[in-house]
């Protein structure tokens, strides 16, 4: 999924990651012969695939997982990315004669060899045994490395023509790219040595890309990429032979034509029959017995805690949603963080833009099991409501598709079920006008005599102005209308009734009248006016209950609106009022006074009581929170800087070395920039003895010009071994490098180290200290976080102290919400350090609660950490660490969380020397 985009040019800044899996709260003892249990494969799949995109700075937006039965037969795995480039980067030039096609990235070992085929295999209990080579090894450092290759336009410019290392590996990625060619497989960087001339040619190893460029722009491509710490091999010729050959070992081991290359292989027929069966999906409820006996209560309880509509917060924060700066919606929103966003949204990766991309995902296997048809309609139609929901147009939207089905076989009614999900996609596709790119598909998934259900994912994206897009997060005192999806007797979506509510709802969003919108699914439209209740924490009062509310009506919208007559042409209707009293009724239709207002009606259930049912069912899988020992003073050091500047600049420079692993530097310096600063980008090579030696002068000779030393945030080393910072911290130990921070603190500079930085201030000694000195047994640090799995959230900070330069804008007592993300963020130290810190000032920030008190309880203290710490100073406050992520902060972001974000941080820093 990352380095497709690259293929363009494009950088990466936003992903989505839909998953299937069986019960995954299931017993071990009910694991099927043959594999690991449910709960076993989702938590080591999410650890996989978070760690990965964490490492390369990934914002992930959304994170859910589709549970039934079937996909205990083979596990759902999605990913889905978006991407942008600006256009004048973007080279596309035929190769001619004498081209030369570089190898740019990773070395290549046996692992993914088969990659691609083997995922597209049915698997039996021997898959274990006899797949294991086909697994492809990541590593996320590279791949960060040639992100930021292709984002320099110089390079980008010299390519021809481009692909990525996927299936088929060389032999692929090579040999696509122009008719004639020479492939010198022995020019192959490895991991080891011993592979076989097939290994080489199909192994599908990662991090590598082939470009094609000019024979005299090779060397200037080289050079390119050591300035970024990559490889780039020459690795084949551009031939007019009309043939692909390969050598190995002094011998030619391939040559085809490229006329049979391109046949493209043989033309295949099979016969097809589709089940027409009506669903009963729209008319089924979660608890039948409850609802029949109008227990709304229960109904409701049961509705919130099925593994289909209840909470994956636990899952979606292992992943980070924050890199980039660019985050429109959280993953939850409100001051709790508890409402699942419809959409993903983020700004384009580039300076003072509102400019941003909406993207949404539908897919429900109940109803495409029942009748594909109809089930991938309501795919693409859902995800392009859940688009139109947030404020984009919908005729802006387009689409990609996922199609995952069991093992086909020669049996017409298997081969009927992604033939009727396709017809049954196209035509939805036909109905709104909006086209679909790309897809993959996938018809392997049996096991033994158990398939998955049939699966077609519909993803869309718009363009977005991020100004105008609102949340789904409900306040207190609003009405809300529900609007009722208008379906045939088939099930089938009334298209033309969906495009005109689509058409409305943009208009009276962009009016300014629509500020709320939620789409219900799977569950029913009382469950989801709950949860869009339970981010604010605000009780509802329903005006009516009934089985509607609680049938899967895909498609209906709940509103709220000054005008809703604007919607008359519609089946709205006023569902129910948004209350400050935190509890729910679910009986009786609301009686009014003279004046309008609504009268209470019998008893009201607490909102706790519907928090708790939407998230107890999954959280001994995915933790939310987590306890901590310890006690969380309140400190409140009145004592303001004093610290000055004698050294001052108009425009301080900001150096901010980039380590293999770090990820924030380009949030860093576009914030550094905006406060007034001018920042110089280093990256560390670190390939060869030579090249370190040469990175440690070039950082001493790029200090001894800067004011400010920026450490950034990150995975430096991979956070291997020991993590956190250790990498950074041995680098700045170095005499030489040592002697510069000093020098550079000696004429009142000042340092600045954020989550990843942070810890490598802690490792240096920098902090608390301010001098590079080792560590021993009972200095502070950081280690891991207390719920055993990275954190990514919204925190609430309190100022703590004000004796910090960095600090100069804020007063103590001050409350500001910060975006974290981390695995090693909880600050230990011995009581007398703690109290040392707090008395002399140099704790400057602490978690604190939604009322602004330090506190230990999580996930207001998201790590654990003592006294609440989420940052220190030295004594004189020129050092600053701090775990949260104040440089992810701006215009248009977090629309669906209710914080203060600016600090003033970056502009304090740049004010100190003026």
């Amino acid at each position: 999924a990352i380095r497709d985009p690259l293929s363009g040019r494009v950088y990466v800044y936003q992903s989505m990651r839909v998953t299937g899996a069986g019960d995954i709260t299931a017993p071990h003892k009910m694991t099927l012969k043959g594999k690991l249990p449910q709960r076993t494969i989702s938590t080591t799949a999410a650890a996989g695939f978070s760690s990965y995109g964490n490492q390369i700075g990934l914002a992930t937006g959304q994170v859910h997982e589709l549970h039934h039965s079937g996909y205990v037969a083979k596990r759902l795995e999605t990913g889905f990315v978006v991407g942008a480039a600006p256009a004048e980067n973007v080279v596309r030039e035929v190769p001619t004669a004498g081209d030369v096609i570089l190898l740019i990235g990773g070395e290549t070992g046996r692992d993914g060899c088969g990659g691609a085929t083997g995922s597209s295999k049915a698997h039996t209990v021997e898959s274990l045994d006899t797949c294991g080579a086909e697994v492809q090894k990541g590593n996320p450092l590279t791949e960060r490395k040639i992100q930021r290759l292709f984002r320099n336009k110089e390079v980008t410019r010299l390519i021809k023509r481009c692909n990525d290392f996927g299936a088929g590996g060389v032999s692929v990625a090579v040999g696509e790219l122009a008719p004639g060619l020479d492939i010198d497989l022995d020019a192959v960087p490895k991991k080891y040595q011993g592979l076989t001339s097939t290994e080489l040619a199909i192994s599908e190893s990662q991090e590598r890309m082939a470009v094609v460029v000019r024979a005299k722009d090779v060397e200037k491509m080289q050079k390119l990429c050591v300035e970024e710490n990559l490889l780039a091999t020459p690795l084949a010729k551009v031939t007019d032979l009309g043939r692909m050959r390969m050598f190995h070992g002094g011998r030619k081991v391939v040559d085809l034509s490229r006329a049979f290359l391109d046949t493209n292989g043989a033309t295949q027929e099979h016969t097809v029959e589709i089940d027409e069966t009506a669903p009963a999906y729209f008319d089924e409820v979660k608890d039948g017995a409850a609802v029949e006996k109008k227990d709304w209560t229960r109904a409701l309880k049961t509705t919130l805690a099925d593994q289909n509509v209840c909470s994956h917060k636990g899952l979606a924060e292992m992943f980070d949603s924050t890199i980039g700066a660019g985050t429109i919606y959280m993953p939850f929103g409100g001051k709790y963080q508890m409402t699942p966003s419809v959409a993903m949204a983020a700004l384009l990766p580039v300076a003072n833009t509102s400019t941003a991309t909406v993207s949404a995902y539908a897919c429900y296997p109940n109803l495409l099991s029942q009748n594909c048809f109809v089930g991938a309609a309501y795919s693409v139609l859902m995800s392009v409501m859940k688009v139109a929901a947030t404020g984009a147009d919908y005729k802006d939207v387009r689409l990609t598709l996922q199609e995952f089905f069991e093992k086909l076989g020669g049996d017409p009614k298997r081969w009927g079920k992604p033939t009727a999900a396709l017809l049954g996609a196209f035509y939805a596709q036909m109905q709104l006008g909006l086209g679909a790119i790309g897809g993959k598909d996938s018809m392997s998934g049996s096991f033994e005599n158990l398939d998955v259900p049939p699966t077609l994912i519909s993803f869309a994206l718009a363009p977005a102005d991020a100004r105008s897009l609102i949340t789904n997060v409900l306040t207190a005192g609003k009405c809300v209308y529900r609007i009722k999806m208008k379906r045939t007797e088939s099930g089938m979506p009334d298209f033309d009734y969906a495009k005109r509510l689509m058409e409305t709802l943009h208009g009276e969003i962009q009016s300014g009248e629509v500020k709320f919108c939620q789409v219900v699914e799977e569950g029913g439209a009382a469950a989801a006016v709950i949860k869009s209740c339970l981010g604010e924490g605000v009780g509802f009062f329903f005006n009516v209950l009934d089985r509607g509310a609680f049938t899967n009506s895909l498609g209906d919208l709940l509103i709220t609106t000054e005008k809703p007559e604007a919607f008359a042409d519609f089946d709205c209707s006023l569902f129910g009022f948004s209350t400050e009293h935190g509890g729910v009724t679910t009986d009786a239709k609301i009686r009014f006074d003279d004046k309008g207002e609504y009268l209470s009606v019998s008893k009201k259930v607490k909102l706790s009581d519907y928090s708790d049912a939407y998230t107890r069912t999954l959280e001994k899988v995915y933790r939310t929170t987590a306890p901590a020992k310890g006690e969380a003073p309140q400190l409140s050091y009145a004592e303001k800087n004093i610290t000055v500047c004698n050294n001052k600049t108009a425009k301080p420079k900001v150096f901010m070395p980039v380590f293999p692993g770090t990820n924030c530097e380009y949030d860093t310096a576009r914030a550094f920039e905006k406060a007034g600063g001018k920042t110089d980008t280093f990256v560390i090579k670190n390939r060869t003895a030579a090249e370190i030696d040469e990175s440690v002068d070039e950082i001493v000779n790029r200090m001894r010009s800067a004011q400010i030393l920026m450490f950034p945030g990150g995975f430096s080393g991979g956070d291997e071994p020991d993590g956190s910072g250790k990498f950074i911290a041995t680098t700045f130990r170095n005499p030489k490098i040592a002697d510069a921070v000093r020098e550079l603190l000696a004429r009142d500079g000042l340092i600045l180290g954020i989550c990843n930085g942070f810890q490598a201030l802690v490792k240096t000694g920098l902090l608390p200290d301010a001098k590079i000195a080792a560590q021993n047994a009972t200095s502070p640090t950081l280690t891991f976080n207390n719920i055993a799995r990275h954190v990514s959230q919204i925190v609430t900070v309190r100022v703590a102290s004000t004796k910090s330069p960095w600090l100069s804008a804020t007063r103590t007592g001050e409350v500001y919400g910060v975006a974290v993300s981390h695995g090693e963020g909880r600050f230990v130290a011995t009581e007398s350090d703690l109290k040392a810190l707090a008395e002399n000032g140099q704790i400057a920030t602490q978690y604190c609660d939604l009322d602004g008190n330090a506190t230990m309880l999580s996930p207001f203290n998201p790590n654990g950490s003592m006294y609440a710490i989420e940052g220190i100073t030295s004594a004189d406050g020129r050092i600053y660490g701090k775990m949260g992520h104040t440089e992810r902060a701006g215009a248009n972001l977090y629309k669906n969380i209710p914080f203060n974000f600016d600090m003033k941080l970056f502009e304090s820093g740049v004010k100190y020397f003026k």
